[in-house]
């Protein structure tokens, strides 16, 4: 193949692929992100050997190609380690391709945090990986350089080495300089977004393994923590406006039909549900048969998921719903934000709205199984008394983090509630909202506080218990 020819491979190419290349053919053997039509990515064999191939066409590859190109050689001229250049080269009207000496068993500080990820703030294991990239980033900018796409994936460990991937983001200050402090505060605000918020108390900690780094300049912690909100509020608007768009992370169908949004990486597995969900609601074990709304666990190829259908009860209800988005769009919506933001839901894997020219019908919901007791059924024997304390501060921090992030969840009956492993989730995300001001928010808050504590007996211990432990909001009206 020629390498113009990837313009039209589309998302995935068959494979093995051989891309022909002035100094021998390049085969293609692993995918390893694709932008269809403009970006390549992939585990290939050149000369006899191994190296990580990013190839670049379409009408930015040019630009691109000078992005990764210098960005690559600033950070091997500063003394950083990056895997080596073996090969670029950029042809007008055809493209460029850069070819990288390949990092065998190496992983990247993503994948060792995603690993990590249900751990109690700030584990060990979680301190470690944190502290890693921080010494990294530190060095990065004690020689001058920031990356502007900053987060774990772009730093690989080969031997209990670090290795600096993506040049393509890589940007430079005056040489011999470290960066002002102002520009690292907005850096480091980029990574440290990217974690929840719930770890936001450890940042001074974590900038010990910084100052290891890049001993001579370190943001203070007023600006730094605005850069973290700033860009945290960007990363979420980013990540909300992606729900419904065809993209790296979610697979769209749109038509005048039906609407289909559902993971990319789910989509293969879900096909046969997504293609006759009623059948396997039927087949299912019903959790909840209501009018406007049926909740299966079904089987699927064994994994157990919940399916969430909207019913139309009549033409009235019909002619109220089908030009708004379906509480089914909602709840999609709400349960990515809640899992970005890192309070723990079932995860949302799938949305589907049947449409007739366009006008919304029934919709459907599919989410991860979450198995576990509801707080109800954990904290019943415990009504004359106290739960197990983690229990009860997990509870604690679960409202916490609704506060911090003005999220109220409008049905806090104690069915919602599950214990999920070490944690407990929300689910029945139906009339979730994040709330824009302090007013609205603290309304909802109190009324989300309030039910919580209806599902047990007025002036039990358990109930006191709550009413002491549990956040407030004060009224500001």
């Amino acid at each position: 193949m020629e390498l113009t020819a990837l313009c039209r491979a589309g998302r995935t190419p068959a494979l093995p692929l051989d891309v022909r290349l002035p100094d021998g053919d390049l085969r293609i053997v692993s995918w390893l992100r694709v932008l269809p039509g403009r970006r390549y990515v992939g585990r290939a064999v050149w000369q006899g050997r191994q190296v990580l191939a990013k190839l670049l066409v379409g009408g930015k590859a040019g630009r691109q190609y000078r992005r990764e190109h210098d960005g690559a050689r600033l950070l091997a001229e500063r003394g950083l380690a990056t895997p080596a250049l073996l090969a670029a080269e950029f042809r007008r009207g055809e493209g460029g391709w850069l070819l990288f000496d390949y990092l065998a068993e190496a992983a990247s500080l993503g994948d060792r945090w995603a690993a990590l990820a249900g751990d109690v703030p700030l584990s060990e294991g979680q301190a470690r990986v944190l502290g890693a990239a921080l010494e990294a980033i530190g060095g990065m900018h004690a020689r001058g350089l920031w990356q502007q796409d900053l987060h774990l994936d772009n730093l690989l460990c080969q031997n209990d080495r670090l290795f600096w991937v993506d040049g393509g983001s890589i940007r430079a200050g005056a040489e011999g300089r470290p960066l002002a402090g102002g520009q690292a505060a907005a850096n480091l605000g980029v990574f440290f977004a990217q974690l929840p918020a719930a770890f936001d108390p450890f940042i001074g900690q974590l900038l010990d393994h910084y100052r290891r780094g890049n001993p001579t300049t370190c943001p203070e912690p007023e600006p730094l923590q605005r850069a973290v909100v700033s860009a945290r509020r960007w990363r979420l608007d980013d990540f909300l406006g992606k729900l419904g768009r065809d993209c790296t992370l979610f697979s769209v169908r749109r038509g005048p039909f039906a609407l289909r949004v559902v993971r990319r990486d789910e989509s293969a597995g879900l096909e046969p549900l997504l293609a006759d969900p009623d059948r396997f609601i039927a087949a299912g074990t019903i959790l909840k048969a209501g009018g406007s709304a049926t909740v299966a666990r079904v089987d699927l190829d064994g994994r157990a998921l919940v399916v969430k259908r909207y019913n139309i009860k009549g033409v009235g209800h019909w002619l109220r719903r089908c030009w708004r988005p379906t509480r089914a769009w909602h709840s999609w919506r709400e349960g990515n934000r809640l899992a970005f933001l890192g309070i723990p839901t079932a995860r949302p894997l799938a949305m589907l709205e049947l449409r007739t020219a366009w006008l919304r019908r029934r919709a459907y919901l599919v989410l991860e199984c979450l198995d576990g007791a509801n707080v109800l059924e954990r904290f019943g024997p415990h009504v004359d008394g106290a739960p197990p304390e983690d229990e009860l501060a997990g509870i604690e921090g679960l409202f916490a983090a609704l506060r911090r992030e003005r999220i109220s969840h409008g049905d806090m009956k104690g069915t919602n509630l599950i214990r999920h492993g070490s944690r407990w989730a929300l689910i029945d995300l139906d009339a979730v909202r994040q709330h824009g001001t302090e007013r609205t928010f603290a309304r909802a808050f109190a009324a989300d506080r309030a039910r919580f504590l209806d599902n047990w007996p007025v002036g039990s211990a358990l109930r006191r218990l709550l009413d002491e432990r549990l956040p407030r909001v004060s009224r500001a009206f």
